[in-house]
């Protein structure tokens, strides 16, 4: 190979170098979004006021991250109906439709679930949603491996916020997602409690847990897509 081939091919194996660099950065500078779902039937009061600070706070975590919210206020969602078959969900055409989109959006790294304490247990609009996640379960477990974090709203301090994360918890697990709590203060989960007449900014502890929680699941969506990016 003479000196003026040798340079060439130098450059062109330089330019590949640099190429293929700069797409793995690009790669990594796709955006992960956290999508909040709010179960209160109470539309646009203290659950999805909640959850929008603890996206907020999600997305304040690095330029990747961007936010969705999905406030079930007002919706009309039946609980799963069964199957003939093991697996098989015969759907309901109702709103829960509409949530499927950003539920199956391929940029989806992580999702924050809040529902109000009804006599210490979740919403029945969050129990039907839940249920009706099980056609997110066949042929692929299409939620799998993305972080999850859940809130609760009570009248009172413990007015049962963390039974009620609990038990979504659990029914998240049969999806295969990873579920993260928040850092000191809200280790299980984001507890919120509705004592100023719905303005729920006021609970200054309850405020700090929904942002802890949204810290906490932003970070794991980034670490979580970036291990799969490396697969």
């Amino acid at each position: 190979m003479n000196r003026r081939k040798f340079i060439a091919t130098s450059i062109a194996t330089g330019a590949a170098a640099a190429l293929g660099s700069t797409t793995a950065k690009a790669a990594n500078k796709k955006s992960v979004r956290i999508l909040g779902i709010s179960c209160s039937p109470r539309k646009g009061k203290t659950t999805a006021t909640s959850v929008k600070v603890a996206l907020d706070a999600a997305k304040e975590v690095d330029s990747r991250i961007e936010v969705e919210l999905i406030d079930l206020g007002g919706k009309a969602i039946a609980g799963w109906s069964g199957g003939a078959k093991p697996g098989e969900a015969r759907e309901v055409m109702d709103d829960f439709q509409l949530t499927l989109p950003s539920l199956k959006a391929p940029d989806l790294g992580g999702i924050i679930i809040g529902s109000p304490s009804y006599f210490r247990s979740m919403s029945s609009l969050c129990k039907a949603f839940l249920e009706r996640l099980a056609v997110l379960r066949k042929p692929k477990l299409l939620l799998a491996d993305k972080a999850v974090g859940v809130l609760s709203v009570g009248a009172y301090r413990n007015g049962g916020q963390e039974l009620v994360i609990e038990r979504i918890q659990a029914a998240m697990l049969c999806h295969e997602v990873v579920i993260v709590g928040g850092k000191p203060g809200a280790h299980q989960g984001a507890t919120l409690w509705n004592a100023y007449k719905d303005d729920i900014t006021k609970d200054e502890l309850g405020m700090a847990t929904a942002r802890q929680l949204g810290v906490r699941v932003a970070e794991a969506a980034l670490k979580l897509v970036s291990k799969q990016n490396r697969k």
